[in-house]
Order: C-alpha cells, then sequence, then structure tokens
C-alpha cells in the first residue's frame, strides 16, 4: 500500500509540473481544442515513457522527466516563424519534429565519445550552486502569479484565489514538517488532496466531463507531417542539446547530493547511459509530435521532502502517468486539477532547493573566487530575466533561446568565467 502511494505522489508531481507547458505552446500554435487534448496526451505519454527508459537503462536515478523549458523556448520562437520562414503553422512543427530526432542523434553521439563525463567536470560546485540559485529565481515569477490566479482575462490578482492558494501552502508546509513520520512522507500527495476540496469548496475547481465518447486513444506518430531537416532547426538542435546536456548532468549531481544527504549511500548516476537514454527521449518527443523533455532538478527537492528515494515507486509513477495518457476521460480528470493548487505544493518543494544551493557553495575551498563567479553569473542570469523576450525577436533561433533563458544564460557565464579563472591562476602559478 505504502508503495501504491508513493507512487500516486510521483505522478501527481509529474502532472503539476508538466501540464502547464503543453497547453502554453497548443496556444501558441492556435490548435483546436481537441488537438490541444491530444497534443497534452502525447506529451505526458512521452514524458512518462522517457522516465521510465532513463530508470531501466539511463541514469538509474528516481528524476522524473519534463518538458524542457529550452524546446518550450523555441517551439514559441517557431510559432512566431509560422507564415514567414515556414509556409504554414504545420510545416513549423514538422521542423521542430525534425529538431527533436536530430537532438537525439546528437545526444547519443556526445554519450558515445564519453564528452558527456568531461562536461561534468565543468559542474563544480560553485556552477551548480548558481544553477539552483537561478533556477529558483526563474521559477518564483511563474508559482506566485499561479498562486495569485494568473494570468486571467481581467489580467487582475483574484482575491479569493489567493486565499485559497495560502491557506494551501501553509498547510503543505505543516503537513512537509509533520511530526507523525507517514505524513511528512506522503506530504505532497495529502497536500494536493487538501488544496484541490479547498478549491472545490470555495467554486474555484470546477470538474470539466471529457469531451468526446473515446475511452481509450494511443497516440499518433508524426501527427503534423512527416519531420523536416533543414539547416536552421539543425544548427539550432545542436545548439539547444548541448544546453540540455548541462540541465541534465546538474539534475543527476544535485539528486545524488539529496541521495547522500538522506541514506549516506553515494549512489552515483551513469553520464554515459544517461546520454543515451536522453538520446532516445528526445527522438520520442519529435517521433510523436510532442516535447522534448529533460530530467527535472524539482525532483531532488520532492525526494527531500517525501523523503523516499527509492526507484520504484518513480518507475510505477512514470508508468501510471503512461497508462493514464491512452485514457482520455482518466487524463481529462487529472488535469483538472486546479493550477494554483500545483504551483502552491510546488512552491514548497523547491523552497528546499535553496538549502541544496548553498550547501554546494559551502564545498568550495576558494571563496574569493566563487562568490567572484557567482556575483558575474547573476547578475548576468537575473538581468536576462527582466528582459522581453520580444527584444531578441531578430536574433537566430538557436541564439534567442539561450538569451531568452536566465537560467541557461546565467549558468554558461558562470562556466566561463570559473574556467577563466582556474586557467589564469595556474598560468599565475607556473611563472612564479
Amino acid at each position: 500500500m505504502g508503495l501504491f502511494f508513493s507512487a500516486v505522489q510521483w505522478l501527481f508531481f509529474m502532472l503539476a509540473s508538466s501540464l502547464v507547458a503543453p497547453i502554453a505552446i497548443a496556444g501558441l500554435f492556435h490548435l483546436s481544442p481537441a488537438d490541444t487534448a491530444e497534443f497534452v496526451q502525447r506529451t505526458m505519454f512521452v514524458l512518462g515513457l522517457s522516465g521510465m527508459i532513463q530508470a531501466l537503462i539511463g541514469h538509474r536515478l528516481p528524476i522524473n522527466e519534463g518538458p524542457a523549458g529550452l524546446w518550450w523556448g523555441v517551439f514559441a520562437i517557431y510559432a512566431g516563424f509560422a507564415g514567414t520562414i515556414y509556409s504554414s503553422t504545420e510545416q513549423a512543427l514538422q521542423s521542430l519534429e525534425g529538431g527533436m530526432i536530430v537532438s537525439g542523434i546528437i545526444f547519443i553521439f556526445l554519450a558515445a565519445f564519453g564528452l558527456l563525463e568531461k562536461m561534468a567536470k565543468l559542474f563544480t560546485p560553485t556552477v551548480t550552486f548558481i544553477y539552483l540559485l537561478l533556477l529558483i529565481l526563474q521559477l518564483s515569477g511563474s508559482f506566485l502569479k499561479g498562486m495569485l490566479g494568473l494570468p486571467n482575462e481581467t489580467e487582475s490578482v483574484r482575491p479569493l484565489v489567493m486565499a485559497g492558494s495560502a491557506v494551501t501552502l501553509i498547510a503543505a508546509f505543516y503537513f512537509s514538517a509533520h511530526r507523525i513520520q507517514w505524513v511528512r512522507q506522503y506530504s505532497v500527495i495529502i497536500s494536493l488532496g487538501f488544496g484541490w476540496l479547498l478549491f472545490f469548496l470555495i467554486g474555484e475547481a470546477p470538474f470539466h466531463s471529457a469531451s468526446g465518447k473515446e475511452l481509450f486513444h494511443l497516440p499518433g506518430l508524426f501527427v503534423f507531417g512527416p519531420p523536416l531537416f533543414d539547416s536552421g532547426t539543425i544548427v539550432t538542435a545542436a545548439f539547444i542539446t548541448l544546453l540540455l546536456t548541462a540541465n541534465m548532468i546538474a539534475s543527476i549531481r544535485v539528486m545524488e547530493e539529496v541521495i547522500m544527504h538522506l541514506d549516506g549511500s553515494s549512489e552515483k548516476g551513469s553520464y554515459r547511459s544517461a546520454g543515451v537514454a536522453a538520446g532516445i527521449n528526445q527522438m520520442l518527443g519529435g517521433g510523436f509530435s510532442a516535447i522534448g523533455s529533460v530530467p527535472i532538478s524539482g525532483a531532488a527537492g520532492f525526494v527531500a521532502q517525501t523523503g523516499n528515494a527509492s526507484i520504484r515507486p518513480f518507475f510505477i509513477g512514470s508508468l501510471l502517468v503512461v497508462g493514464m495518457s491512452v485514457f482520455p476521460p482518466v487524463m481529462n480528470v487529472l488535469a483538472s486539477l486546479p493550477a494554483p493548487v500545483g504551483y502552491a505544493v510546488t512552491f514548497v518543494i523547491f523552497s528546499r532547493m535553496a538549502g541544496f544551493a548553498f550547501a554546494e557553495m559551502d564545498k568550495e575551498k576558494n571563496k574569493e573566487r566563487a562568490r567572484l563567479v557567482a556575483g558575474v553569473s547573476l547578475l548576468a542570469g537575473v538581468g536576462v530575466m527582466f528582459v522581453p523576450a520580444a527584444a531578441f525577436t531578430n536574433f537566430p533561433a538557436a541564439a534567442a533561446s539561450i538569451l531568452n533563458n536566465g537560467l541557461i544564460f546565467g549558468t554558461i557565464i558562470a562556466i566561463c568565467v570559473e574556467q577563466f579563472l582556474l586557467v589564469t591562476a595556474r598560468k599565475k602559478t607556473l611563472g612564479s
């Protein structure tokens, strides 16, 4: 019974952290309600399957796959290309299918030649600290807006939603620190259930009946048409893949630290195996006309809160996501979880990430260098977050996807600055 409830917790955590992206992307491409529902279904199917693949042949750690923010950004850019660079929306989506397939091939190439292990060495405690802190800062705006009921038709805060989110947030913190061990262990599912019931009572969780009469529906392949492989998309895919590897390595490193803190074991994820699995997952995203996935760093916060780092409930939870996605009525019911509830519970989970970030910084021996790297990269990364996305419209898609993402931009700056300082220090040592 405990295994089942732990798996259900993973199911709801995956839903809460993954449903927003496909819905938002479908809106960018003006997909019909029916096409939007199928796009969400295909994305959840791919995410669940990707998590199972990583658990079986990849890093073998309890890290769920979520829609990659980088691919989300590229989808947003390509939505603007429809009717200009591409003749139609369908052609732009076909090019994205091709891009994800190319990304998968590059991932496998990097893993096969052992390049991922070399890249992993760049993620020092200082870089990991900056990555985690930028991740928290980047997501904080989305969490708070969601808890305030934004965006909505009037673009104003909804007091009832704000009050419900505040109560859910307090309850989630209470359950996560409860003196009874099983309450702490299942605090995520208890908090989600509490918040869902609360929002239902205040009339902010309307039930949406499933559209259509189809009870079972398998996701289709190349729904938007055969993939296109143009030069612009191939170059974009190459840059995105290199950045996704950084995301993946950081997520693995953080989870390793959490597992060591929980049970003292020094379990390590294999970067090479993770890279091969990631390549397969990217190709699944392209083949099923969904969104490319990436291991989610927030899984570390989830594991820390529940205190359960076992791979079995995670695998079963991923299996439940796959099974749920092929039954539209079930998918529809679970997808009706009020977004503010998901944001409030996820806020509690991610609040633990700040502790992991500062713990990483404490490992750094050269504090002076670490503070300089942090100062430069945080200024750059956070600064980019305040620049409107439209400001980079005239940039190439690959460059725009980096400059639109403070997390990735700041992390790249951190790696470059730290490596420059290390090389400079070595030259001084050799010269003296």
